[in-house]
């Protein structure tokens, strides 16, 4: 009993002195950033602050109850929901008695809120480029931004978000640049961060319309314009591909709500009654988005009559003002981005050719009356304006047709060069040949040449050229002794020196072609001046016509 009582007291004295005091662990939040944000996880790190980690074992507590033991000395929390106290305490893995408690750590947590994605422009033509920036409160570090493309889910009124192509890691920019925006679509953002990753919620459906018509989805409106009286019965008709549609409906506050939600949709139809609303319809499919339209229901007792679709560039268009009662209006004037453009005119504004630079909003006003009275004024429309697809498929063919010329009329250049670089080449070695072969004459041959009908005899050259047989049977046949003389004149040379060339020549047969040739044999040849050796082919026709001596 002695003994148990002295060992127990020795560890509690061991247990003092290895210890110090119960609070010498130390305990704290591995994190890249702050604020922590609801749903986050975090990785707590205990240091006992003596010996090797691996002499330890931890337990973490939260609140003050321990939820962990023998743990290493990392540890990663579940998302976090509150904030909460925590705590670690190192237990030694030889002495057990001997246990460090560390400091305390309250996490404060914040709620993160909704990302806002905002597109700019809202409204793009055809192949125009389009910016999302994705924003997230509060302001934290760390962040990646991911981006979603929107695809309607029928017959429900929601949708599914598809990552936009090369997104899947995010991007470190608050922004994302869309080229060649074609038709209307829809698009969501969300930010995350940390390892696994947490993320914040999607933003709100953002739309990007385009007025361009899809054939494979379009939306046609019924009265066929931009504004309509508040007591007029709108109907919207989609046409395309698809077999199931759905119309859609969106106010200036990006609210969406389909065409089922508010009034009646029959088949690919919808009917508003009379209790039309202003803002942009378009329609839907499980796999295409139309055209949209932005419609405004005016309350007043006048609106412009203009198209709901974009106008070509170079057609022409007529704007109109109406009144509710159907009656005349006077002193109609049309306005341009709230600029008087035409005034005293019939009721109506012809733009004869369209141009890009006729887009903006118009308006209209009259008076009921000749004298003036009782003025009213139209909401304003936007016009908008398309460059047609068959100028800019014809404006490329120009184009090509120049440079192919241009390419062709190059390339015969450079072959007729090439072709009289080659034959001057050749020229060249010919006559460099000529002139080795005879050194110790210089003259211009010209065949033909005659004065006054008659050869110069004294600059004849005459050759003697033999012929011999090909060999058969390894024979060679007695060579025919009579001589050749062609006629050749030698221009520049003196009178009386004459020159003779005896040439032996003899045919050989090819084994692959069956062509003769005939052969010189070295002969040697005198002159006046100099001793040559000649060694050359020789064409068997040509040799007794157009011979030129080597002299």
């Amino acid at each position: 009993m002695g003994h148990t009582l002295f060992g127990v007291l020795g560890l509690f004295l061991l247990n003092i002195l290895y210890c110090g005091h119960a609070q010498d662990a130390l305990l704290h939040v591995e994190t890249n950033w702050s604020p922590l944000f609801t749903g986050e996880t975090v990785t707590f790190i205990c240091d006992p602050r003596d010996g090797k980690d691996t002499d330890w074992s931890y337990s973490f507590r939260r609140n003050g109850y321990a939820f962990t033991t023998e743990r290493p000395t990392k540890y990663t929390s579940p998302p976090l929901s509150k904030e909460e106290e925590y705590q670690c305490v190192a237990h030694h893995k030889i002495t057990p008695f001997v246990t460090r408690e560390s400091n305390k750590v309250s996490l404060n947590l914040s709620d993160v809120h909704r990302p806002n994605l905002t597109v700019s422009p809202s409204w793009t033509s055809p192949g125009g480029s389009v910016t999302l920036t994705c924003s997230v409160e509060p302001p934290s570090a760390g962040w990646r931004f991911f981006w979603y493309q929107a695809v309607p889910e029928l017959p429900f009124t929601s949708y599914t978000y598809e990552l936009l192509p090369g997104n899947t890691t995010g991007t470190e920019q608050d922004s994302y640049i869309l080229h060649g925006q074609t038709h209307t679509a829809g698009y969501a953002c969300r930010a995350g961060r940390g390892d696994p990753v947490f993320y914040t919620s999607y933003s709100r459906l953002m739309f990007v319309w385009s007025g361009d018509v899809n054939p494979a989805a379009s939306l046609t409106v019924s009265p066929h314009r931009l504004q309509h009286f508040s007591t007029e019965s709108l109907t919207l008709s989609c046409e395309g591909t698809s077999t199931e549609w759905r119309v859609m409906w969106a106010n200036k506050n990006y609210i969406a709500l389909s065409c089922s939600d508010m009034w009646k949709m029959t088949g690919s139809t919808c009917n508003t009654d009379t209790a039309a609303m202003s803002g942009v319809y378009w329609c839907e499919s499980e796999t295409q988005f139309s055209n949209a339209v932005n419609i405004t229901i005016h309350s007043g007792d006048v609106i412009l009559v203009s198209p709901v679709r974009p106008v070509t560039e170079g057609h022409s268009v007529t704007l109109g003002c109406k009144l509710r009662t159907e009656d005349v209006l006077y002193n109609v004037e049309f306005y341009k981005n709230d600029k008087l453009i035409s005034n005293h005119t019939k009721g109506d504004l012809l733009i004869s050719a369209v141009k890009e630079s006729d887009e903006g909003f118009y308006k209209c006003s009259g008076s009921k009356s000749p004298q003036g009275l009782e003025n009213v004024t139209s909401a304003a429309s936007w016009l908008s304006v398309k460059y047609p697809e068959e100028a800019a498929s014809s404006s490329v063919f120009p184009v090509l047709l120049v440079v192919g010329l241009i390419s062709g009329v190059l390339l015969i250049l450079m072959l007729l060069f090439l072709c009289r670089y080659r034959k001057s080449k050749g020229s060249h070695v010919s006559r460099s040949q000529r002139t080795n072969q005879s050194p110790a004459t210089d003259h211009m041959i010209n065949q033909g040449d005659t004065q006054d009908g008659h050869y110069d005899e004294s600059s004849l050259t005459y050759s003697v050229v033999k012929f011999k047989k090909p060999k058969k049977k390894g024979k060679l046949d007695e060579p025919d002794e009579s001589p050749v003389y062609p006629d050749v004149r030698i221009a520049s040379a003196a009178d009386d020196n004459v020159t003779y060339s005896q040439v032996h020549l003899r045919t050989e047969k090819k084994n692959n072609e069956g062509k003769s040739r005939c052969v010189a044999e070295e002969e040697t040849v005198h002159s006046s001046n100099q001793e040559h050796l000649i060694n050359k082919d020789v064409g068997v026709d040509q040799t007794a016509q157009h011979e030129q001596p080597s002299l």
